[in-house]
């Protein structure tokens, strides 16, 4: 398996567990991946999508109630939100890899963990996100 994939993976747990117990992780999630690989990378990659998610979760989920028309977020499954939580925190926020790499990624993801629709879902709704996103991105450029 593919480093960032891992990392993506272990993130979600992460996600999954906190939306579940509703509570907010303090601090570095470092004692969670420590358990759970010993590759540096993968942890500091989790890490990243974990605090990021959690830090911008009101603005994650605007984006996402956005474009999920007769969708509320609270209804979504959870393991389709924290997947759209994380992959829209990475096109929009971290943007170091390409949308449809994400994407794609967001969608296998949503294919092993979620429902038998999550995949098409997940799909549909981020690919409006990123449409959007790169409206937005180059109408900013266009004015610098």
């Amino acid at each position: 398996m593919r480093k960032r994939t891992q990392a993506r993976e272990l993130a979600l747990q992460l996600l999954y567990e906190s939306d579940v117990r509703g509570f907010e992780p303090t601090g570095d999630p470092a004692e969670y991946l420590t358990e759970q690989t010993s590759d540096q990378e993968v942890r500091a990659f989790a890490g990243e999508i974990v605090l990021g998610a959690l830090e911008h979760r009101s603005t994650l989920d605007g984006q996402i109630r956005e474009v999920a028309a007769n969708w509320d977020i609270a209804r979504m499954a959870v393991v389709d939100r924290n997947i759209l939580r994380m992959a829209v925190f990475e096109m929009t926020l971290r943007e170091d890899t390409p949308a449809p790499v994400i994407i794609n990624e967001a969608i296998e993801l949503a294919k092993k963990y979620g429902a038998k629709e999550s995949g098409g879902f997940v799909n549909g709704i981020l690919d409006k996100i990123r449409e959007r996103w790169e409206r937005r991105c180059s109408k900013e450029s266009l004015k610098s």
